[in-house]
């Protein structure tokens, strides 16, 4: 027995050995020849573009005949009832060419070039300034920033940074549930700028920061303040959120010394919810003009987006809605989709279909209507509201006047 033992402590050792080695051949890679590597499939990067410029065109949209239920309809005969046929263009790599569809040329805006522009551009720059002309790619910034001459140019300053805490479904402003903080030298420095740019009409706007407890209401009428301080001359729009309802952060605003205050319904009461953020509401919007009329705001506008799918029905309801809150201007425009991640257009509305609102509007009452293709809130604000919202309002006091001291004594004034 005793020489058996040693023969079976050999047999066990030698699988031990054996069994270990292995396991040691198997995790030590140096002491073996190196494994052939297994390639890693990347996904490739450009696959979602391919994607989405692969999904529906333009064409899907625009050039086939509106329907009865999405589209506008005209009353004159003599307007044209469906959008004429469109010019395509075929670009791309040769691997990768795909069709794109040409904007109707009512909607070609030239590329800004004026010296004013570049001038404008370079001091927001330098003082850190952002203007929704920019971030909302606005296809009239040339026009805008350029102006007729130098007093004539308009500007619309976006207030409390680049970054909104909203996300309607139609604006390319970058949106986050947390933005950074306010900058509490903007109000000194936007006054600044203004003055030295010497403009005659200006808007300032903001993005929605809900993340505030006055949703930046005080940083807005900080702002108008410094600008009425610096440049008492110049006329201030003030386009502002809803401020999540808080009408006292409208009055604040409104009696700051603005003598616009805007505030956009953005389009028909039916649609608000598909294209809007879900925080805001089409009755929401009536409340803030209403209240803002009702604090002293001298004028009161809002703005509307055609293309969007509405009806004709509709459209009327919400202009009767904004007669009902005293609302004195309103624009219509085209919506355009900033891209493909935006909610697409549904049509392009024929020049004509928007002369015809805009006649209808100041058939019901609206002191001054703008409504085009290329019209936004804030298009060519300076010369709308100077030749035809301060002239009659103006006259409107004139006439109030003779009719209170008597044309007799006036006559014998003069």
């Amino acid at each position: 027995m005793a020489s058996k033992a040693p023969r079976l402590r050999c047999l066990y050792s030698s699988q031990i050995v054996s069994s270990t080695s292995y396991k040691h051949h198997t995790t030590r890679s140096f002491a073996t020849e190196a494994p052939t590597p297994i390639p890693n499939p990347r996904r490739p990067t450009t696959i979602f573009r391919d994607r989405l410029n692969a999904g529906p065109s333009l064409d899907d949209f625009i050039t086939s005949p509106p329907s009865a239920e999405t589209s506008v309809p005209i009353t004159d005969d003599t307007f044209p009832t469906s959008s004429p046929p469109l010019r395509t263009a075929t670009v791309g790599p040769p691997n990768r060419k795909r069709t794109i569809t040409r904007l109707p040329s009512w909607l070609q805006t030239p590329i800004p070039t004026s010296p004013n522009y570049k001038r404008i551009k370079s001091d927001l720059r330098g003082l850190n300034l952002h203007t929704v002309c920019e971030e909302a790619r606005c296809p009239n910034i040339n026009d805008c920033w350029g102006g007729s001459d130098k007093s004539a140019a308009t500007a619309t300053i976006m207030l409390m940074g680049d970054t909104c805490t909203r996300g309607c479904r139609f604006c390319s402003v970058k949106t986050s549930k947390a933005p950074p903080p306010l900058d509490p030298h903007e109000p000194e420095h936007t006054a600044e700028a203004l003055k030295r740019w010497g403009l005659g009409y200006v808007v300032l706007t903001s993005v929605d920061r809900d993340d505030l407890a006055d949703g930046g209401a005080r940083h807005f009428a900080e702002t108008v303040r410094k600008i009425k301080d610096k440049a008492p001359g110049m006329l201030v729009e003030a386009l502002t959120g809803d401020y999540a309802g808080d009408l006292e952060m409208v009055e604040m605003v409104a009696g700051s010394g603005v003598d616009v205050y805007a505030h956009n319904v953005e389009t028909v009461e039916a649609l608000t919810p598909s294209v809007r953020d879900r925080r805001a509401g089409f009755r929401q919007s009536l409340r803030v003009l209403e209240r803002a009329k009702g604090s002293g705001a001298g004028v009161t506008k809002t703005s509307v987006m055609l293309g969007l799918g509405e009806r004709e029905e509709q459209v009327w309801e919400m202009l009767r809605e904004l007669r009902k809150v005293q609302t004195d201007v309103v624009t219509f425009g085209q919506y355009m989709q900033p891209t493909k991640r935006h909610m697409p257009v549904h049509s392009y509305v024929h020049p004509d279909v928007f002369e015809t609102w805009r006649q209808r509007a100041l058939d019901m009452g609206f002191l001054y209507c703008a409504s085009g293709p290329l019209v936004r809130s804030s298009y060519k604000a300076g010369e709308a509201f100077i030749e035809n919202v301060i002239k009659k309002r103006k006259a409107g006091r004139d006439v109030a006047m003779v009719e209170d001291v008597g044309g007799v004594e006036i006559g014998k004034g003069l």
